[in-house]
């Protein structure tokens, strides 16, 4: 078998491996492989073309991936750090650290204190961060 159908051969089986395991990893050295087939027919020594492999291989993964992963990442950005992050509200109950509600726009919302302090009922709350449905409050100062 010739070395450019054994490079193809080897891509078709990294992105087989690509679709089962969607850690867009394989993918980099599918890419490699597809270069490295019209490549050895002109360059014949197997030595370099393993060089030219891997020197691809860690090129993809050091530029494309981070591109890819963030192009094709399927958790959606909430909208809501514009909108929220930098209000100040009442806290609706007791905040500490693992527990607590504020209200935002007559909804009730998780809270948690920032910073781990206790922020008593009816004190003014800011919100610093989010992670999901969960806003991270810090006591406004008196």
């Amino acid at each position: 078998m010739l070395t450019w159908q054994m490079l193809t051969v080897v891509g078709i089986i990294f992105l087989l491996l690509e679709i089962f395991t969607p850690s867009m990893f394989f993918l980099n050295f599918a890419l490699a492989a597809f270069i490295c087939a019209p490549v050895s027919l002109f360059y014949a020594n197997i030595y370099g073309l393993v060089v030219i492999f891997c020197v691809l291989s860690f090129v993809s993964f050091i530029f494309l991936r981070p591109i890819l992963i963030k192009r094709f990442n399927k958790e959606t950005e909430t909208g809501m750090k514009s909108k929220y992050i930098g209000q100040v509200l009442k806290a609706e109950e007791d905040i500490s650290d693992s527990q607590g509600v504020i209200n935002i726009y007559g909804e009730r919302w998780e809270a948690r204190s920032d910073n781990g302090e206790f922020i008593p009922k009816g004190s003014d709350v800011k919100i610093i961060r989010n992670e999901s449905i969960i806003m991270y409050v810090s006591k406004v100062g008196e």
